[in-house]
């Protein structure tokens, strides 16, 4: 697998920054099938934050003593219920969320859909996030990402992710 790849450090213009005490180590994927169609979650939130829709890459925290790829290939298990090939790392994305005084450090990897299964959800992505899946092609996603940049939160995983999704497209298609 490719350890080399994009390198990003964002920070967050949304909100005032007080302190940082905590970092997450986070695992996210570009996931896309045989016909070019490209899996993301859909969260509406109402919290912290305030009240958004957001188009976002499946992932999530890694557990204590768990490597990158297995931890990838859990979270798509259960936001998705893909079983996945694990292509490539496309790079790293460290961000921020002064509002929870967070700082996000975002391993992003290019996965190859193999089969579909049930979603795994917890109650909080059930009754907090209302999580479900969009299959868009690549242009729609573009407009999603787009879309969400009216609210503070979508703007800053809009300018996480977009990026990602454009490397993405020409590790696909190269």
């Amino acid at each position: 697998m490719n350890q080399e790849g994009l390198l990003l450090d964002l920070t967050d213009n949304e909100w005032p920054i007080s302190t940082i005490d905590h970092d997450r180590l986070i695992v996210r994927a570009i996931v896309v099938d045989n016909e070019d169609n490209f899996y993301f979650v859909r969260a509406n939130r109402d919290d912290d934050f305030g009240k958004a829709t957001l188009i976002e890459t499946a992932g999530g925290g890694v557990e204590t003593g768990e490597d990158l790829v297995t931890a990838i290939k859990r979270e798509l298990a259960e936001e998705l219920g893909v079983n996945v090939e694990v292509v490539c790392k496309i790079g790293v994305v460290s961000d921020y969320y002064n509002l929870i005084h967070r700082h996000n450090i975002n391993n992003y990897f290019l996965c190859k859909v193999i089969s579909f299964g049930d979603k795994h959800l917890t109650k909080d992505e059930i009754e907090d996030f209302h999580l479900s899946t969009l299959k868009l092609k690549y242009e729609e996603a573009l407009g999603e990402y787009e879309k969400c940049r009216c609210t503070g939160l979508g703007r800053l995983v809009a300018n996480r992710e977009i990026p990602v999704l454009k490397r993405a497209k020409e590790l696909l298609y190269r």
